[in-house]
């Protein structure tokens, strides 16, 4: 047994709420064990089977936990399921030692539902200057907000239109928090 953590996309956000008390219980009807969650964002951790990322069991588990979402809460909710040493990977790689941070700087990791595109190059500044993404593996994308007038600007698909997955982003800060709460027992 593993301790995962579901990063739900679509939780909280645009008029669509539901309690954590609720999440929880969700996540619980499927028979998934140790089931807590962190913030009101959708973050939520469970212990199940481990499988490999990438591989077709941790894609069924992935689906099954969508597809329990979406018929009880109505709308569509993408999932990203990590491992918690995967998280830790990512934020042990340091993706943005080298970002100078200024009060107009947000550092996000968007974590992926699919590997960015080929054609997608790297580094990447939108045409509006507004973000940045700055590199990526093949489950998230290390991405730099440039605020505008104090506001984050930037919707919609950050990876251009041959990106067909789905994705959820979290402060560098927030991510650190999150593995922290989730290694508690």
């Amino acid at each position: 047994m593993i301790t995962y953590i579901a990063l739900l996309r679509s939780i909280n956000v645009g008029g669509r709420t539901v309690t954590m008390e609720r999440l929880r219980g969700l996540f619980t009807e499927l028979g998934l064990e140790g089931v807590r969650s962190y913030i009101q964002t959708g973050n939520v951790f469970f212990t199940a089977e481990e499988h490999p990322a990438g591989s077709p069991e941790r894609a069924a588990l992935t689906r099954r936990i969508e597809a329990h979402l979406a018929e009880s809460l109505g709308y569509p909710v993408p999932v990203m399921l990590r491992t918690v040493e995967e998280i830790e990977a990512v934020l042990a790689a340091e993706p943005f030692k080298d970002v100078e941070v200024t009060p107009d700087l947000r550092l996000t990791l968007n974590f992926l539902s699919e590997p960015l595109p080929a054609d997608f190059a790297l580094p990447h500044t939108s045409p509006k200057g507004d973000y940045e993404v700055l590199g990526a593996d093949p489950g998230t994308a290390y991405v730099v907000i440039h605020l505008q007038n104090g506001k984050w600007k930037s919707t919609g698909n950050l990876f251009g239109p041959s990106f067909q997955g789905s994705a959820t982003s979290r402060f560098l800060h927030t991510t650190a928090k999150i593995v922290a709460a989730a290694r508690k027992a």
